[in-house]
């Protein structure tokens, strides 16, 4: 991967629009000509994030997300920001969607006419043996006329078969946390699971 400046870092930022941070600083960046800049703030041992760097394990697991039909983020570059502590970053082109947490804020209605469908993307995940340890409302995006996408999919993992119960029940249990620990008001999530159930 090619090495980005301190410089170049700066200049995207400042001329960017920065969308989240934490302690650490920046982590999604809006930039001037539409790309996202997303930083991976890892926490892991520097060798081990420099054998597998964030930024090319979220490559990865955008492609294969699109290999399989489903909507994600296209990765067009990555690189070290600091080699030496294993942190790295990318440039993508957007969803052009909303998040379900959003719309849920904006529209609850509309959230809950979506549900049966959402609930069957949600299971189409599991079927594909997809386990998305990051799965939560504001990591999925509606992107209109029934359809959904993924963001934030650096935490996941490919299995060879559909997920079985226990998994699928840990699955949606992060959602429920996510709910809880964000005090998301107000969703339906009974609903969204009986849905699951039926699809």
């Amino acid at each position: 991967m090619r090495i980005v400046t301190a410089q170049e870092l700066e200049s995207w930022l400042a001329s960017g629009k920065v969308l989240e941070q934490d302690t650490r600083g920046p982590k999604v960046a809006a930039l001037e000509n539409g790309l996202f800049l997303k930083i991976f703030h890892t926490r892991r041992h520097p060798v081990l994030a420099r054998l597998w760097p964030s930024a090319s394990r979220f490559q990865r697991n955008t492609m294969r997300l699109r290999q399989i039909g489903i909507a994600a983020p296209n990765v067009v570059d990555v690189f070290w920001l600091d080699a030496s502590r294993g942190l790295s970053g990318c440039l993508y082109t957007p969803l052009p969607g909303e998040s379900i947490e959003s719309l849920h804020t904006r529209s609850p209605s509309e959230t809950r006419a979506l549900l049966p469908a959402l609930a069957a993307f949600v299971r189409t995940l599991h079927h594909q043996g997809i386990y998305f340890r990051s799965l939560h409302l504001g990591n999925i995006l509606y992107l209109g006329h029934s359809n959904f996408g993924l963001i934030d999919v650096l935490d996941m993992q490919f299995k060879r078969r559909p997920l079985s119960r226990w998994l699928v029940r840990r699955n949606l249990a992060h959602l429920e946390k996510h709910l809880h620990r964000h005090k998301v008001s107000g969703f339906p999530l009974e609903i969204l699971l009986e849905s699951y159930d039926r699809s």
